[in-house]
This record gives structure tokens, sequence and C-alpha cells, in this order.
């Protein structure tokens, strides 16, 4: 299981629709809606990295995103 930690910008004004879209992605397992300088941060859990990565173009490909940053969870 891979974990990641996805900060997602929106279109200003498109916080609630950026947010419905998110919701119906699979593999996210946690929204949160944040003060900073991104606008959302996003929880997923998939099988592997090459899982994650197809879950970040997905994000990616919504018109109301216009940028991410993505961190990996590592076990210690």
């Amino acid at each position: 299981m891979v974990i990641g930690v996805i900060m997602v910008n929106v279109v200003p004004g498109q916080e609630k629709a950026a947010y419905n879209q998110l919701m119906n992605v699979n593999g996210i397992k946690e929204i949160y809606h944040v003060c900073g300088e991104y606008d959302f941060i996003v929880i997923s859990e998939v099988e592997g990295l090459s899982t994650l990565n197809k879950l970040v173009d997905t994000i990616r490909e919504s018109e109301n995103v216009t940028a991410t940053q993505t961190v990996v969870g590592a076990e210690l």
C-alpha cells in the first residue's frame, strides 16, 4: 500500500466544484479544504506508485485544478 499526500490548487471560486469532483475519484481516502498556499490536501491510499501516478494524472485532468504537489509516505 502506498500513501500519497497531494496538495491541490484550484481555480479561484471553484473550490466546491473541485471538491465534488475529487470526492468521485477512486483511491482518495480523505480531502481537507485548507487555507494557505494550497486549497486542498488530498490523502490517497493506493496499491503502488504507478497507481498513485495515475491518480494524480486524473486529478490534474480536472478543469478546476491548476496545480498539484505530491509527497509519498514512507515507512520508518
